[in-house]
């Protein structure tokens, strides 16, 4: 009985040290990665700037989308009302709400990244994972919408992952799953709703599973599930808005605008040629924009297609994902590239997928490969993706400084002296 104590004491401190490993990890990188840290002297983004204003002003009592407008979702606003008790006039509160939410995008690939690797290996790829995606380009200045909707789409990647790998076809997703995955999918309804084309893919694999198992209505209950699930994140917004007759403003502010205003969805958008086109040449520039994790998150997501040990509903459900919430991102014809940092969290899954062609490709190349031991060939392929990351990281993070050092017209330059 002692023992079993010792052993339960052990496993939660061994959970505590590595929650506490992961909550550095985050604060360390942010640190140099947002302009919400300290290290900058101010924060002239924008776009956070208003995100800022609309939640203080939440707080304040005024409405969004009627006394102030923005039209981002009502629980970024809510969020950026929060960090605004922490610091009413710095960006400190945001900083910490970033740091938040980075130690769950860091738990997400945490628990990823352990259905390929060893826990050591996994717990130590994380920080290096997340450093890539925020010193990218499309991580832009930090306290974005997406940043914000990160970790929906890192924890439902995850519930979707370990479901094909460990239990379909032998079993059905657990109700719930689904009904997690259907919260998350509201809560990124109510803070950009765009990027919901990737749980609109992800259900629609779930119930593909129920049909593989001629399980008609089984489908029919898991979409009903989640559905339920994501509209429960729209309740308190409902009462909000609700109880001051204000129903219309939000659906104006946040649907309308972005549907009809902001996009060209409407009959004098481009047609279907030129509209394929133009997602063609954007997705090109995107990619070089970030090629940073995209040169691992598309070979690994076409090794993860290819692999002889897949399924094909299990093949087919990250390409979907991908593709779908790159549509749902950019069909509207949407152009900036900050808006692809949400096929980040596809790039734990691709780097470890990655690293697993590294170790075949040396386990059956040259002989001086075949006759290392087991141990060396993972070090070697370990070592290709540290070091690419470790130097991507390193060298984007001082072009945010001299590009903060150009922009901030001398102020910048005094800071960067100073470091």
């Amino acid at each position: 009985m002692n023992a079993l104590k010792r052993a339960v004491g052990f496993d939660r401190f061994k959970r505590m040290t590595e929650g506490g490993f992961l909550l550095l990890a985050a604060f360390i990188l942010l640190l140099f990665a947002t302009r919400s840290s300290f290290l900058y002297p101010y924060n002239d983004w924008n776009d956070a700037n208003s995100y800022f204003s609309v939640g203080k002003a939440l707080f304040h009592g005024k409405m969004p989308y009627r006394d102030v407008f923005d039209q981002k979702g009502m629980y970024l606003y809510f969020f950026y009302g929060l960090s605004y008790l922490v610091s009413h006039t710095t960006f400190a509160g945001v900083f910490v709400m970033e740091v938040i939410l980075a130690f769950f995008d860091l738990a997400g690939f945490f628990h990823i990244l352990q259905l390929y690797v060893r826990r050591e290996m996994a717990l130590f790829l994380s920080p290096l994972v997340l450093a890539v995606v925020i010193s990218s380009k499309s991580f832009y200045w930090g306290g974005s919408a997406e940043e914000i909707c990160f970790p929906f789409l890192v924890w439902g990647l995850f519930l979707s992952l370990k479901y094909f790998k460990r239990n379909y076809p032998e079993s059905v997703m657990s109700w719930k799953e689904i009904l997690s995955g259907g919260v998350m999918a509201g809560m990124i309804a109510n803070i950009k709703f765009t990027v919901l084309g990737f749980y609109f893919a992800w259900m629609m694999c779930i119930a593909f599973s129920f049909l593989v198992k001629k399980n008609f209505w089984g489908a029919v209950k898991g979409c009903l599930i989640f559905l339920g699930g994501m509209a429960v994140p729209f309740v308190p917004w409902l009462i909000y808005f609700g109880v001051q007759n204000s129903l219309y403003e939000w659906y104006w502010g946040y649907v309308y605008i972005n549907v009809f205003v902001y996009s060209n969805l409407n009959s004098k958008g481009p047609g279907i040629v030129e509209r394929i086109y133009t997602l063609s040449k954007l997705f090109y520039w995107i990619v070089r924009d970030n090629l940073v994790y995209f040169c691992f998150l598309i070979p690994g997501t076409i090794c993860f297609f290819l692999g002889k040990e897949k399924k094909w509903l299990e093949r087919f459900h990250l390409l979907a994902l991908c593709v779908f919430l790159f549509l749902g991102i950019y069909i509207g014809g949407g152009n900036s590239s900050l808006l692809c940092i949400a096929a980040g969290c596809v790039y734990g899954n691709g780097i470890c997928i990655f690293r697993a062609r590294i170790r075949v490709a040396l386990k059956t190349g040259k002989k001086e490969f075949g006759r290392m031991e087991p141990e060396n060939k993972r070090c070697i392929a370990n070592a290709v993706g540290v070091v690419h990351i470790c130097f991507t990281w390193m060298g984007n993070c001082l072009a945010q400084f001299h590009k903060y050092s150009v922009y901030a017209d001398g102020k910048g330059d005094a800071f960067f002296k100073q470091i």
